[in-house]
């Protein structure tokens, strides 16, 4: 059950109408995937795009956690015997985590502390005597309280201390004037582990280094907790203390006295030792989270666009993954990426045998009818591309550089066994390379997205978090796209709404034993295909020369009785509408319009109609770099082309036809401010940079990309 709160809560948070919440979590609360209701349940969601729906689906689930918290606390403060109706009342009206652990925490069953042990004792009483500051007779007091665990007034002043430094610990006012304090004005600083200079000069930066928490980029948070985490890096969040403590003080002392300054020194205790290590905690994790967020946002839009990179299609291709020493594997794949032969040349020293290498590509070219080379731009692929422009085709054949990142992975990978049994490694390698051009969403899939080798600082953020917002992207890509019923692999079909590995794999034995799929209508014969797998899926798989052309469309099967009445208003059958735009252009949407199909979902159907079948991501072409080979061969102030083929928080990375990727700083992107990359530049966006300055000791290249 949907509650009215959750979706207030929700609307007010994202800034969306309450409408269209409500019909969202209502869907996805029935099983349907994001996609699925981005694409097909317009009228539902009041046209929410995929973003925006994830966006819910989150605020969802973070709504329903703390519902299953809240109620374990109650429960908890219920066994204990203190649950009054007020605190009751509280608890349930809360919906801020923060604000439900204060509520919670004086409640909350504790480890043995110096105050539990002062309890113990029997130092309560002499605590809250003391808290009240009226008495000022604090040593009669005091002396009322010597027992045989208890041995001097000075001990049982100091117990009654730690009472109440407890106390101001579990104050949520106190807690909340500390939190404001660590969000204005806490100071991020960092230092060099002792003895640890040598080992941690990557870090040289970071060795003396501070500056306002709230101003840490993303970047230098998490190089900062990398450092840490190495062992390299103190790193401490704290603002000044005597502010804090005079906002403290004038909270909880009342007048003056030795009652009051026996108070004074609980708050500084409280504050040092419980407090302040309390709050930089959270903060430690707030400021990572949100660095994790912005992290994962920058590789997930990264990802998104090496997906939807345009492919090469449906031809011949010759896949090289370049070597020096162990010389470079060469296969020929067919149309579908089929392996056709492998084989090994050596134009690179020590053997440096290069005429035998480009004969064997020409004669590997002529008798397979390769129509296209991509070669990897690992180690080698500069010089493997100098050799195979050598040589002599027998008709034009285009030369491209693939992003060999992950292809290591997957060639070691279980799916790249089973699908290769009986090669090696180098073969697999190559033969992904070849396939990355060919169709690079289809062959991406099959790799763990960390390794592909977009974005920054992959490994130190929050995996779950990552690999959630990496699959996402990938389902989103898949989908958007659709693919091709009968030849898309177990692995891609797996990203398709609906489905998963298991469904994947039937259709997959499906076609096996059956032959290709004829029709849309026939998935339901597949094991396991329910009437809902059906719904969600169907719409983004394709069957090409269908008996049905508009099984090769993105409509719906739903909608395709809608399509056929269309057609007869028309006096035409469907393939007749599809073909004839004039016929198109009398259809008026509104006479379809029914209570389930909305003015949204008509326009997709007709868009749809216009361009059946088409892929949206264009095609790929070949690129030029400019004539250099290495480090070397640059000098300061050369205007050369490139391909951006990475974008950080704090600037892009671009191929400019060597090893070494250079980097265009944030500031040098373009003659304005630049507040994200992204604004500015996309992944494998063709672009003309400046040499700025060369660290050949390092291996580093500083571009720009102003005024040229």
């Amino acid at each position: 059950m949907i509650s009215n709160t959750h979706i207030d809560i929700i609307a007010d948070r994202l800034q969306l109408p309450d409408r269209k919440i409500a019909g969202t979590l209502k869907l996805l609360d029935e099983g349907a995937t994001i996609p699925f209701i981005a694409r097909y349940r317009k009228e539902a969601t009041g046209s929410l795009d995929e973003t925006q729906i994830a966006a819910i689906e989150k605020e969802g689930k973070r709504l329903k956690e703390l519902d299953s918290r809240r109620q374990t606390i109650l429960q908890t403060i219920e066994d204990q015997g203190k649950l009054t109706d007020s605190l009751r009342k509280r608890i349930l009206d809360c919906y801020d985590s923060t604000e439900l652990e204060d509520i919670y925490l004086p409640y909350k069953p504790k480890r043995r502390t110096r105050g539990t042990m002062a309890r113990e004792k029997g130092l309560e009483p002499l605590a809250e005597a003391i808290f009240a500051q009226k008495d000022q007779r604090i040593e009669q007091l005091a002396a009322n309280y010597l027992n045989d665990e208890v041995a001097s007034v000075e001990e049982a002043l100091q117990g009654a201390r730690d009472i109440i430094a407890e106390w101001v610990n579990e104050d949520e006012h106190a807690r909340n004037k500390v939190r404001r304090a660590f969000e204005r004005d806490a100071v991020i600083t960092c230092k060099v582990a002792r003895g640890k200079e040598e080992e941690g000069a990557k870090y040289r930066d970071y060795f003396d280094y501070q500056e306002p928490l709230r101003k840490c980029p993303s970047h230098r948070m998490l190089a900062l907790r990398r450092g840490e985490s190495e062992g390299i890096l103190r790193v401490i969040i704290e603002p000044e203390e005597e502010p804090v403590l005079y906002a403290l003080e004038k909270q909880l002392l009342k007048g003056y006295g030795p009652s009051t300054e026996q108070v004074k020194l609980a708050i500084k205790d409280a504050y040092g030792r419980l407090l302040a290590p309390s709050i930089e905690t959270e903060f430690r994790q707030t400021s990572k989270a949100k660095a994790d967020q912005e992290a994962i946002e920058v590789f997930a839009l990264n990802l998104r666009q090496l997906l939807l990179s345009p492919p090469l299609g449906q031809q011949r291709v010759l896949g090289i993954d370049p070597g020096f020493r162990t010389g470079c594997k060469v296969v020929c794949l067919d149309e579908n990426g089929n392996l056709l032969k492998d084989d090994k040349i050596f134009p690179h020293p020590p053997q440096s045998d290069e005429y035998g290498a480009r004969q064997t590509l020409k004669a590997l070219a002529d008798r397979y009818q390769i129509d296209a080379i991509a070669i990897g731009n690992g180690t080698a692929g500069r010089e493997t591309m100098t050799v195979c422009q050598k040589v002599e085709f027998g008709k034009p054949i285009q030369i491209f550089m693939v992003n060999e990142a992950g292809a290591s992975i997957y060639s070691a990978s279980d799916i790249a066994r089973e699908e290769f049994p009986d090669y090696d490694v180098t073969v697999r390698g190559a033969v992904s390379i070849g396939r990355r051009l060919m169709d690079p969403l289809a062959e991406l899939v099959k790799i763990d997205p960390k390794s592909i080798g977009v974005g920054q600082y992959q490994h130190d953020v929050n995996q779950p978090q990552l690999r959630d917002s990496l699959t996402q992207v990938v389902e989103s890509c898949v989908n958007s796209i659709g693919v091709n019923l009968n030849t898309a692999s177990k692995h891609l079909l797996t990203y398709i709404s609906g489905l998963g590995p298991a469904l994947a794999q039937n259709i997959v034995d499906y076609r096996s034993q059956h032959g290709t799929f004829t029709s849309r209508g026939a998935l339901l014969k597949v094991a396991r295909m329910g009437d809902k797998a059906f719904e969600q899926s169907a719409g983004f798989l394709r069957i090409r020369d269908a008996e049905n052309p508009l099984d090769n469309t993105a409509v719906h099967p739903e909608r395709y009785k809608l399509v056929e009445q269309m057609a007869k208003d028309l006096g035409v059958d469907v393939k007749h509408l599809i073909r004839d735009a004039s016929l198109r252009k009398q259809i008026e949407p509104k006479r379809y319009v029914t209570d389930s199909v909305g003015l949204p979902t008509l326009k997709d159907i007709l868009k749809e109609l216009e361009k059946p079948g088409l892929d949206p991501r264009g095609e790929a072409r070949a690129f030029s770099f400019a004539n250099i080979k290495s480090l070397d061969d640059l000098q300061e102030g050369m205007v050369v082309p490139g391909i951006v083929n990475n974008i950080t928080n704090f600037g892009a990375f671009v191929d400019i036809g060597i090893k070494e990727s250079g980097l265009v700083h944030i500031s040098q992107l373009a003659n304005r401010f630049v507040k994200n990359p992204s604004d500015v530049v996309s992944l494998n966006q063709e672009v003309e940079v400046r040499i700025m300055e060369i660290d050949r000791k390092r291996g580093r290249i500083q571009l720009s990309m102003k005024d040229v």
